[in-house]
């Protein structure tokens, strides 16, 4: 859609249509769209008065253009607010989670104020007095803390400050699986080429509604579902994810009924409504109107994309509906996406991958790869991620990255700045976002194959965890709908040993202590036959035990430090002798 990028800020943007269609829904709250009371709308006209409003405030409370304000909020229409209000105000806006009830959860939150030198921070009425309690648990009484849904000044005192592409916007922290997390820089600039080009990718104008359940402190939910459809002139319709998680149904339903076009959700979404939406959830639900059901934030799966549409099929869902998509909080959002066409994938021989070869298998066996389409947001080069050599196509190696989307870069972070936002090849290519993805171009399309930190090297071979997960969740149907996360460790007997394999699973409802252990033993079995991998130990774990980030990213870096601080708490675990030294003297017996 031409004009995103040639206004001089987003909030000049949102001002135009405000001035423009005043009356126009702009943002809506669902709670049930099956209910007439169950969904709250601002218009572009209030949405921008109150904008105004909390800006003036701002101002009023000394915290000034540049400064960071961080911000606290539940699901609902109140962030969306103080969004726009800091970007009114000059503000830079830090959007995260809620600090919950785990420690980890706090201490996360508590990092990000610190990195980020908050001045303030801003939440509503509904949860201040919980966001108070962890500002003093913290240590943080002494900063600022604006409840912004609280009566305040009028608009008409706002000035517009002084904004232009490279003006500081947001500090995109990202979900981060070490428990460190980073803040991208993203800039006006970065927010209006990340919106036009997901407009062009997905014919989007102002009569095509997008919306969703994604966190607003995610970048899929910030920069896909909100600013994007208010950039365009259309609307945002927004639902918490815990609706989703309680009654997945209600996202479809919310699809149908407030006539959204375009919708996204990690590939676990997808299938939690394929398992869980009973035909009675489903009655009278018509999807032929959704023009792109985006999949991306995590590997996408086909038989995932395949379940989910014969699913639906029958309500209405084509298969050119869905899209998957690569994108990363770094390139603000948007890099690739396979748009307006079924999906497809390519069987790759399992062997070429080991070798960094991204070769179609000649028979029946191999790993589908699906196809996020060709790159529509940003230059992509494959980089051996050693040498540093452009690799051709069909090799697998570092995704590179260029562009207007790219931010500027880790706040306060210059060195890795150098390094990973400002990569040279070993041809003097220079300019680019080093990603940690490994992936392949092939045929013109984009083909997302795993992390670099997330993969396994065992007795000289490269082996894709997600790939040893997705097994023993298809042979093995006690694992269903759960998580595991696999990751490699040294042995701590003897020296010069290759790392092993410690595969870890959440399992329910499963106590008997015999049949928790024939599980241990058959999912070493499954490792073993299919993956030749040598397993060192096998953690059976509650649900929940497998930690993830805010937006469902397993957190495979982090279990692995959990499990060698010896901090996960399994109902069953099955150690290697000589994995560590206090594994021997245990029984193998439920924890």
């Amino acid at each position: 859609m031409a004009g995103i990028v040639t206004a001089p800020s987003v909030t000049a943007m949102l001002r135009k249509h405000a001035e423009n269609r005043p009356e126009k829904e702009a943002a809506a709250f669902v709670t049930d769209p099956l209910r007439e009371d169950g969904t709250q709308w601002l218009t572009y006209a209030e949405l921008d008065g109150r904008a105004r409003s909390l800006a003036v405030r701002l101002h009023r409370s000394s915290i000034g253009p540049g400064e960071r304000a961080l911000l606290l909020y539940p699901a609902g229409l109140d962030f969306l607010v103080a969004f726009f209000g800091c970007l009114y105000a000059g503000v830079v806006a830090v959007p995260s989670s809620l600090p919950g009830r785990y420690r980890h959860e706090r201490h996360r939150v508590r990092r990000i104020a610190d990195d980020s030198g908050a001045a303030a921070i801003l939440t509503d009425t509904g949860t201040r007095a919980d966001v108070e309690a962890w500002c003093a648990e913290e240590g943080l009484g002494g900063l600022p803390l604006l409840a912004t849904d609280e009566a305040g000044p009028g608009p008409g005192d706002w000035t517009m400050p002084a904004t232009g592409h490279s003006t500081l916007a947001v500090l995109q922290y990202t979900s981060g699986s070490t428990g460190d997390p980073k803040g991208v820089m993203i800039s006006h600039g970065n927010l209006l080429h990340n919106a036009e080009n997901i407009a062009d990718a997905l014919g989007l104008d102002d009569s095509t509604r997008g919306g969703g359940w994604i966190p607003h402190f995610h970048d899929m939910g910030l920069m896909g579902l909100m600013t994007t459809p208010l950039m365009t002139g259309s609307a945002t319709v927004l639902m918490s994810p815990s609706t989703f998680l309680k009654r997945p149904h209600l996202w479809l339903h919310m699809i149908d009924r407030l006539d959204i076009n375009f919708s996204a959700a990690p590939d676990f979404a997808y299938d939690v409504c394929s398992r869980r939406v009973t035909d009675a959830q489903a009655e009278g639900l018509d999807l032929s109107r959704w023009r792109h059901a985006v999949d991306g934030s995590e590997p996408v799966r086909s038989a995932v994309l395949d379940r989910f549409h014969r699913r639906f099929a029958a309500y209405g869902l084509r298969p050119e509906t869905l899209a998957p998509s690569y994108g990363m909080a770094e390139a603000t959002l948007f890099v690739s996406g396979a748009i307006g066409i079924a999906p497809s994938s390519v069987r790759v021989d399992a062997g070429s991958l080991e070798r960094d070869e991204f070769r179609p298998a000649a028979g029946e066996s191999g790993r589908d790869v699906v196809s996020c389409g060709p790159p529509l947001g940003a230059e992509v080069l494959v980089v051996d991620p050693g040498t540093l050599r452009t690799l051709p196509e069909g090799s697998v190696g570092e995704l590179w990255l260029r562009g207007p989307v790219v931010g500027h870069g880790y706040w306060g972070r210059e060195a890795t700045n150098e390094a990973e936002f400002r990569a040279t090849t070993a041809e003097g290519d220079s300019g680019y976002l080093r990603t940690g993805d490994l992936g392949a171009l092939y045929e013109g399309d984009l083909y997302i194959t795993g992390r670099i930190k997330d993969v396994l090297n065992l007795r000289g071979r490269n082996l894709y965890p997600q790939d040893i997960e997705h097994e023993l969740r298809v042979q093995r149907p006690e694992l269903g709908n759960l998580v595991g996360a696999c990751f490699a460790v040294p042995q701590t007997v003897g020296s010069g040993q290759d790392d092993v394999l410690v595969v870890t699973h959440e399992v329910r409802g499963i106590k008997d202590e015999e049949r928790l252990r024939e599980l241990a033993a058959d999912m070493r079995l499954t490792v073993a036959r299919e993956f030749g991998a040598p397993v060192g130990a096998v953690l059976l774990l509650r649900p929940g035990g497998v930690r993830r980030t805010t937006s469902g990213k397993i957190q495979r870096s982090a279990m692995r430090e959990l499990f060698r601080a010896g901090a996960l708490e399994p109902t069953y675990a099955d150690y290697q002798p000589t994995l560590l030294p206090t594994a021997a003297s245990r029984e193998q017996a439920p924890a």
